[in-house]
């Protein structure tokens, strides 16, 4: 279990996963080499952004984010598929962002 923050604060606890990391070629990542971002939700609807690491010396964390930023991290991923488990980020998306003029 990883140990959830809000600011100093913790405020639960997540199993932890690497669902926003992408291929990059060898190596399924986050974009930081021996590091893993996951995202998920809490019981009250608030989002949590998980950092993984391999590195030793270094703890797993994870943090509490707005749905903006959680729309955010999953845009950078590539990971579409993942709206179809946080549906009311696709609508998030569907409100904030601008379609290419024709």
């Amino acid at each position: 279990m990883v140990n959830v923050y809000d600011g100093d604060q913790v405020v639960g606890q997540v199993s932890e996963n690497n669902n926003l990391d992408f291929w990059d070629g060898n190596n399924y990542t986050c974009g930081s080499t021996g590091r893993h971002k996951g995202l998920t939700v809490l019981q009250d609807g608030r989002y949590v952004l998980i950092h993984g690491s391999q590195w030793q010396g270094e703890r797993d964390n994870a943090e509490i984010i707005t749905a903006e930023t959680a729309l955010r991290e999953i845009l950078i991923s590539g990971n579409d598929g993942l709206f179809k488990d946080y549906l009311e980020l696709e609508e998030l998306k569907k409100k904030t962002l601008t379609a290419e003029a024709k």
